[in-house]
């Protein structure tokens, strides 16, 4: 969200902002509607201050017994009632309509994000590990999980349709193991508070972070008004809304393992076989709130936090600076962690960590004090994983497979698991 009086001091570095991510310009209207806006508080401030004095006039016409007088002010001050009530009206409308524009509007992408139309686009940064070399042809994870009896596909149709999958066995506990790894880690080492939030939040808090209005056909909603999160980002950034923070306390860093919850609109064709996208998944968020000038340098540092976790499991991935045609609505810049699958032998998703500035903050009112003297300012928000549960028990199986059809389990979950392969 943005302030329109920032829109109002350079129109044209806005719309060129906006043209880098590939949307309209939309600065002439927003001051057209703000100007439509002020226009009328201006004559609603006249109208009651000449209501306010017809009033007091009244009285002393009367006391003056200057009935002509009084009736005639009498008079002005209805009408002037039934000009403020439609100017009232006006107003609320076109403020409404103001903020619905801002709203609908994107985050300004950093300077150094890289043009772009879609992830074609995007930037490598750097590749960590080298990929396993097999002697065989490694398989997909479905095919692994299905051969060891572990991963039951038809099984989550029959009872909630597609895109869901039933986990048993040590695999089960393997993703178990997976996300408690994961938070041990952030909280342990990274110095994130762990926290157990609602799962089903309110509208307010799915707009605080940008899902909504924009984007609630990828959101499952309840019968009784609220939604299902669709990563804990949500109510994890939301733990600072309408509130004023003191300085010292950031920067506020927290961490969740959570179920989430995504119709995958327009996700028709993508993906459809395995774990790789789901309505129903574990993930392990990473949030931060800090201020203006630590943001930049609190992004490095979650991106940091979530490869540890992959450094940890021995798998080999690269990071990716995604371009404007890909960057997500809410953020400024987004790093990309891509982890090597075998089985399909490419790199794909398994975190995102980005930067909002103080996009999120604006909407959510979430600001901090600098000094107790200095007005209160926005926070800077991020949000990234640390890393996706589910692609991350496919990149285990993936690349600790051998030609039998055995998972090696990675030394660092035997703890968890108590365990170390999974045969079939």
């Amino acid at each position: 969200m943005f302030d329109i009086r920032a829109v109002r001091e350079a129109p044209d570095a806005f719309d060129e902002a906006l043209k880098r991510r590939g949307a309209e310009p939309a600065a002439a209207r927003l001051v057209a509607l703000d100007d439509q806006r002020r226009s009328v508080i201006s004559r609603l401030q006249d109208a009651q201050t000449r209501r306010n004095a017809a009033s007091k006039a009244i009285g002393k016409a009367k006391a003056q017994k200057d009935e002509a007088e009084a009736a005639r002010l009498i008079e002005e001050v209805g009408a002037l009632k039934g000009a403020i009530q439609a100017d009232e009206d006006t107003e609320r409308t076109v403020t409404a309509e103001l903020e619905e524009t801002l709203a609908a509007l994107p985050n300004m992408p950093l300077a150094d994000v890289p043009v772009g139309v879609d992830e074609s686009d995007n930037v490598e940064l750097r590749r960590v590990g080298e990929p396993p070399v097999f002697d065989f042809a490694p398989k997909e994870h479905d095919e692994l999980g299905e051969a060891l009896g572990l991963m039951d596909v038809p099984a989550a149709a029959r009872i909630a349709g597609t895109r869901f999958t039933v986990l048993r066995g040590k695999l089960a506990r393997l993703e178990r193991a997976l996300g408690q790894f994961m938070i041990d880690l952030h909280t342990g080492e990274h110095g994130y508070t762990e926290v157990s939030p609602p799962l089903l939040v309110r509208d307010e808090a799915v707009f605080g972070t940008a899902q909504l209005p924009k984007f609630a056909e990828d959101l499952f909603h309840t019968t009784d008004g609220r939604w299902l999160i669709p990563t804990s980002e949500v109510p994890l950034t939301n733990l600072v809304r309408e509130q004023i923070l003191d300085a010292a306390a950031l920067p506020i860093r927290v961490t969740a393992l959570t179920p989430c919850f995504r119709s995958e609109a327009g996700s028709a064709g993508r993906d459809t076989r395995g774990m790789l996208r789901q309505h129903q998944f574990q993930k392990c968020e990473l949030v931060a709130i800090t201020t203006q000038e630590d943001s930049l340098a609190e992004q490095e540092r979650m991106t940091a936090c979530a490869e540890k976790v992959l450094q940890a499991l021995g798998l080999a991935y690269r990071v990716v600076t995604l371009s404007t045609g890909d960057l997500g609505f809410a953020a400024q810049r987004t790093f990309d962690i891509e982890v090597w699958l075998p089985g399909q032998g490419t790199y794909r998703e398994i975190s995102s960590c980005s930067v909002c500035g103080d996009f999120q903050a604006r909407r959510m009112n979430a600001r901090y004090r600098p000094a107790a003297d200095e007005a209160p300012r926005f926070v800077h928000t991020l949000n990234g994983s640390g890393v996706a549960v589910g692609r991350a028990l496919i990149a285990v199986m993936e690349n600790y497979q051998d030609a039998a059809g055995t998972i090696t389990i990675p030394e660092v979950l035997r703890p968890y698991t108590g365990f170390d392969t999974i045969a079939p």
